[in-house]
């Protein structure tokens, strides 16, 4: 049996019986035959299960006016979102990493609330249900928003699973059971239901609960509060009249476990009295003292009740150890690993990926809601939200005589006029600024021409471009304008001449000229220094250490003004506290790599721009 596939099938059983307690569930995997089997399981057990899209707009989620019935009727008629029409019911969405924060937003504050109200005002209406968010994103991607990641209950991840898994008969059989549409199928689920109403926790296991989530360090309490409700619904599950540490143990694998951002710390052990007595006793030769030992003999005899003490108080700690051990046994390996040397980070979803920045047009781009405005420099009339807008007002405009003939006219004004809004996301301008200076430049520019190359590489699906400036000696030089080319890049890198001095000020002074010209274009800038920070040659060519370290603060604090994004990679053998000041006065991101290699320079600005 595959205890992860196990838990995966108790986690859709649990789902089924109880969406709106549990709020959903986040599922990572990519298409294959093991979400297809989870999802076939799902589909029997609920056939009608609606699809969230990932492009869905907030009318459609939230509800709004029913334009065609309220051109008819002559009188303001609403039509309920999709939340809404999902009332106690799940919701499927695929593709959750690609949807929009504003969708994101509206999703966690329904889930919160549970009520949801219409554009355009209205009633509010009961949205109470679970969502199934399908994460397909890789290892190096953005998933899904954290703050929907966050309100989902159940967290699973099969990325890991292969296809000959098997689970236990006990939750084979109540699968077929929830999914059959016989009588005693449906008592079964009436059963579950009632005794969901009546089971508790103890104190002991909740205080297990907690302290597992704070030695995982689960900052947030929605993850211990959704092990709590997955517990009970668990034991409702196994027809058990109470909540055991099996389901204790079961729902911590499913809620806590993936929630975790560090490895617990073992259990400080305290040595044993009997360890403890065996140096005082080699100390204690004096002849003075040896009849006495059989005096002493009979007193360890006597504190026998203390030890019972111990017994009692070690129930909780016992239970806390394994509900420990269960809940870390669907760790892969090298999840395990990763949390012990504290490198890795939960990746923040944004549900955007790696581009430029968002600005608004008129014309192109992905359609946002529309705003109320007048169609003109460029403008589009939003006919649908125009009308939209016009019709509940008709009654208040039409004068009595008209509104009693047969066909109206409607009565449209320059308030009611409404505009097409887009949001378009600008190229992406990646500029190294390269230290072409001193004995190690040959090394440096090596790896830099691989770190170009591999980025260059992964530029056309993200519309990227790579600018390199080389600075050696008294100025700096734009080796490789804003370019895709791969070809360009190579030919521009090969036979460039190391050693001389290091003019930092005049390469971050090109820097931000050829950054503020890339933004008047509408591209997104975002500098790499590779650089140790030892500035020793000032604006005039001329040396001097002082002058050239004042006039490279000065450049960088005028960098940061801008609100440049940048990134600081210090290759000196070892870091230096001048490259952190200058990375520092630059709002840069400070990374010393001291061995750079083109793949760990490409990994560094990835992830900076992730």
């Amino acid at each position: 049996m595959n205890l992860a596939w196990d838990d995966a099938l108790w986690a859709l059983a649990a789902l089924h019986m109880d969406p709106v307690g549990l709020h959903g569930i986040w599922l990572r995997a990519p298409h294959g035959p093991v979400r297809d089997e989870w999802l076939s399981m799902l589909h029997h057990l609920r056939p009608g299960v609606r699809r969230l899209p990932n492009h869905i707009d907030s009318e459609r989620l939230l509800g709004g006016l029913d334009l065609s019935a309220t051109l008819n009727s002559g009188r303001p008629i609403t039509q309920a979102g999709l939340l809404a029409q999902s009332d106690q019911s799940l919701l499927i969405a695929p593709m959750a990493e690609r949807l929009t924060s504003e969708a994101a937003a509206i999703l966690g504050q329904v889930l919160d609330t549970g009520r949801v109200t219409p554009q355009g005002g209205g009633d509010p209406q009961d949205a109470r249900f679970g969502i199934i968010a399908l994460d397909e994103a890789l290892e190096d991607e953005t998933p899904m928003a954290e703050s929907l990641q966050e309100r989902l209950g159940l967290w699973l991840d099969l990325r890991h699973l292969g296809r000959q898994e098997e689970a236990s008969d006990e939750v084979l059989g109540l699968m077929g059971l929830l999914s059959s549409h016989s009588e005693d199928a449906d008592e079964e689920r009436q059963s579950v239901l009632q005794r969901l109403r009546t089971l508790r926790l103890n104190d002991q296991q909740i205080q297990a609960i907690t302290h597992m989530a704070q030695a995982m360090g689960i900052a947030s309490l929605r993850g211990p509060l959704a092990c709590v409700r997955l517990a009970c619904v668990l034991a409702a599950l196994r027809d058990s009249d109470a909540v055991e540490d099996l389901d204790v143990g079961r729902a911590a694998r499913l809620c806590l476990t993936p929630r975790a951002t560090q490895l617990p710390a073992p259990p400080a052990q305290e040595a044993p009295p009997e360890l403890l007595e065996p140096p005082d006793e080699a100390q204690e030769p004096p002849p003075d003292q040896p009849p006495e030992p059989p005096e002493e003999a009979p007193p360890p005899t006597d504190p026998a009740p203390p030890p019972e003490s111990p017994e009692e108080n070690s129930l909780p700690q016992d239970m806390g150890e394994l509900l420990l051990e269960a809940a870390l046994a669907t760790l892969p390996p090298d999840v395990l690993a990763q949390l012990a040397n504290h490198s890795t980070t939960r990746m923040q979803g944004g549900g955007q990926s790696r581009s430029g920045a968002v600005r608004q047009s008129r014309s192109r781009g992905s359609p946002l809601p529309p705003r109320p405005g007048l169609p003109r420099q460029g403008a589009r009339l939003h006919v649908l939200a125009t009308l939209g807008h016009a019709a509940p007002r008709q009654k208040l405009r039409v004068p009595l005589a008209t509104a009693q003939r047969a066909s109206p006219g409607l009565s449209i004004r320059a308030e009611d006029f409404h505009v097409h809004r887009f949001a378009e996301r600008s190229q992406t301008c990646l500029i190294f600024a390269i230290d072409a200076s001193g004995s190690a430049a040959l090394h440096r520019l090596a790896e830099a021409k691989g770190a170009v190359e591999l980025l260059l590489t992964q530029s056309y699906a993200r519309r990227d471009q790579v600018c390199v400036l080389g600075f050696r000696g008294t100025h700096a030089e734009v080796l490789l304008p804003p370019t895709k080319s791969l070809v360009r890049a190579k030919r521009s890198l090969a036979g460039l001449p190391g050693g001389g001095g290091t003019p930092l000020p005049h390469a971050m002074k090109l820097a931000l000229e050829l950054a503020l010209q890339q933004r008047r274009l509408g591209v997104t800038p975002s500098l790499v220094m590779l650089c140790d920070g030892r500035a020793n040659v000032s604006l005039q060519g001329s040396g001097g250490r002082a002058q050239a370290l004042q006039e490279s603060l000065s450049l960088a604090n005028a960098w940061r003004a801008q609100g440049l994004q940048s990134i600081w990679i210090d290759t000196s053998a070892r870091p230096d506290p001048q490259a952190e000041q200058l990375a520092q006065a630059m709002g840069a991101r400070y990374v010393p790599l001291p061995q750079a290699s083109s793949q760990r320079m490409a990994q560094v600005v990835q992830a900076a721009h992730s």
